[in-house]
């Protein structure tokens, strides 16, 4: 992935890099016959993107956009003359002018097999599956007229269901060997939880010595769910407590919705990519049965302020106190999947990471304090749900210290798939929903907490704050109209400068931290945007090697590629192109908003003065809304 370098001045407007032009096609084109139809094409396509360059339709199970090139399925077969046997259309790189046939009736009845025996070993029926409706076997079937068992069927399950994860199950009778999962963990991911085993029939997707899921060192981040084409692989859903919960009178059941689900829902009702149902979310979810709905970007806002806090107090005690002990850079943690990767792969970094719970964590805890005794309610009958675009954050609102309200923060995790179920089952269609707004006492956020949604989006939110923070200039003084958009886009890494010329008065929210800003001016502010742990291990090396990153003072780190939007509890399919169109929703959602800013939330600013007194890293924001206790740089167990 390429690096983006950006310096701005805060004297002058920011300006963008132009990219490298990109090299030239080696080689030219070669001509190729397609159905009789000739076209050009570059030298190296493979015959299946010829094919889908010219709309001609040729079926895949193992091929994924996202995936390197496996041509283990044979499903994407044809005839090319000269050859043979067939050929698997995205394993064969085009190098010579060649005659192509992709619906002969040799190609259709060999398709027809590979489907039969893909089903004999397919253990199960499809009407109770996870993936009835969405399965991509399902539909191959059904495109090819399977009406049989032409090579018999599975009478019993040759694999039990390991459901040892929060996060991940996984259904190893429904694998089809299509090691989309494999390559999903060691190249896209680069965790390695997952491998083919075994040699020929007793060849299968195993863990490390077999071990259950829950004891190996997946760190729940479900891309191997969205990619994957059966039911093989789902999330663990709590969808029936949920409306067991809603169905109890003695329970108050709340739920917060994250910006990615609200994104990308529409998909699960036929929508295209790209259209943000926020509001008519909000009206579905009060008639299925939830009594509150809030919006997880009130505590994404508050996260800004916590956790730049907390980084103006570990940069105050290296700057100016000349600290060597504070440990720098400092690591976003708000992805629970790259928190788990740091903690199995780079457990000595674990102190760079900001002691500030997720949004997601802030909001359980505020839910069950601070609401509860504003509403009058026991917290022992709130039950707390959250919509998350992320399996993994199943896995950490199960963590054991996520318990500080006294109680279990947040009861229950849901994906966007999984609430999009509940919604169908009401007997909602969600894009003809009125549209109302989130409910008090927290009500609408900021479009910085919006953005939080995409890959670089923490950043911006931190950089829109911390600017008017220590310069008191307006963000829209150095980047027009407030967008950062050196942060954007879909690099795996991306690095920022920005030096400070200027500096103004310490916020009144602050000033009992530190008593100016003179130690910060002159000093270039270095920051990373980092997103997909194979990103994240190329810096983590980076730093251990002392090389550029080492020098940064802070990096947002996500887990999946393209952050949030791409998590893996989004709709399926999921690609870049249509992980671009959510982005763009919700960018074009924040710029929609009066509020930009998280310290311009006129709910941020009444919670401290209401509730958190004593301002952001005191003794009850960090009992409620950290991990660990930080006074001035030092950490306290």
């Amino acid at each position: 992935m390429e690096n983006k370098d950006f310096r701005a001045p805060l004297s002058q407007k920011a300006h963008t890099v132009e990219k490298p032009a990109e090299p030239n096609q080696i080689g030219g084109t070669v001509s190729v016959e397609i159905n009789e139809k000739k076209i050009s094409v570059p030298l190296g396509t493979t015959i299946l993107e010829a094919c889908r360059q010219n709309q001609i339709h040729i079926p895949t199970l193992c091929y994924h956009d996202d995936l390197c090139i496996a041509g283990v399925c044979r499903i994407c077969v044809v005839e090319v003359e000269g050859m043979r046997t067939l050929q698997a259309s995205c394993a064969f790189p085009i190098t010579a002018p060649i005659k192509i046939k992709t619906s002969t009736s040799l190609v259709r009845k060999a398709r027809r097999d590979i489907i039969d025996l893909m089903l004999s070993e397919h253990y199960g029926e499809c009407y109770s599956c996870v993936k009835n409706g969405n399965c991509e076997l399902q539909n191959l079937a059904k495109e090819y007229g399977v009406d049989s068992y032409k090579f018999g069927h599975v009478k019993e399950p040759l694999f039990e269901i390991d459901e040892s994860s929060y996060s991940v199950v996984r259904d190893m009778t429904k694998c089809i060997m299509c090691k989309r999962c494999v390559r999903t963990c060691i190249d896209l991911q680069e965790v390695g939880v997952l491998e083919a085993v075994g040699r020929g029939h007793e060849t299968h997707i195993s863990t490390f010595m077999d071990k259950p899921l829950g004891e190996v060192i997946c760190i729940n981040c479900g891309q191997c769910i969205n990619r994957c084409p059966t039911g093989a692989l789902h999330a663990q859903d709590p969808s029936d407590v949920v409306w067991s919960a809603i169905d109890d009178p003695n329970k108050h059941v709340v739920i917060q919705t994250a910006p990615s689900p609200r994104a990308a829902i529409g998909e699960e009702f036929g929508l295209e990519a790209g259209h943000s149902l926020t509001q008519e979310l909000n009206t579905a979810l009060k008639r299925i049965g939830f009594d509150a709905v809030f919006d997880t970007n009130f505590t994404a806002d508050l996260t800004i302020i916590e956790e730049g806090t907390e980084l103006i107090l570990r940069l105050y005690k290296a700057l100016a106190e000349n600290d060597k002990s504070v440990a720098l850079p400092q690591f976003t943690s708000c992805s629970p999947g790259w928190v788990k990767y740091l903690e199995h792969f780079f457990p000595e970094y674990i102190n760079n990471l900001s002691s500030a719970k997720s949004p997601q964590q802030m909001f359980g805890a505020l839910i069950k304090t601070f609401y509860a005794e504003k509403s009058g309610i026991n917290p022992e009958d709130i039950v707390s749900v959250a919509v998350m675009p992320c399996s993994a954050k199943k896995f950490e609102c199960n963590r054991p210290e996520m318990q500080d309200s006294g109680y279990k923060d947040v009861d229950f995790g849901l994906t966007t798939r999984e609430l999009a179920k509940m919604i169908r089952e009401a007997g909602i269609y969600l894009p003809e929903m009125p549209k109302t707004h989130f409910d008090s006492p927290f009500g609408d956020a900021s479009g910085a907490g919006l953005i939080f949604g995409a890959t670089g989006g923490v950043m911006e939110a931190a950089i829109r704050t911390i600017i008017e923070f220590v310069t008191g200039d307006k963000t829209e003084d150095v980047f027009e109209n407030a967008n950062v958009i050196p942060v954007r886009g879909f690099d795996g890494i991306k690095y920022l400068e920005i030096p400070i010329t200027e500096v103004g008065e310490v916020p009144d929210l602050i000033k009992h931290l530190i008593p100016d800003w003179n130690w910060l001016k002159g000093v270039t502010i270095k920051a990373a945007v980092v997103h997909g742990t194979a990103n994240a291990k190329k810096v983590m090396e980076d730093i251990i090697a002392g090389g550029k990153f080492s020098g940064c003072h802070f990096i947002e780190f996500m887990a999946c590629p393209g952050g949030c939007l791409g998590g893996g509890g989004q709709p399926i399919p999921t690609n870049e192109e249509i992980r671009k169109k959510r982005a763009q929703a919700i960018y074009a959602e924040d710029e929609s908003l009066e509020i930009r800013k998280s310290h311009e939330n006129p709910n941020i600013v009444r919670i401290y003065k209401e509730y958190l007194k004593d301002g952001p890293c005191g003794h009850k924001s960090h009992k409620l809304l950290h991990t660990q206790y930080i006074k001035r740089g030092k950490y306290i167990a």
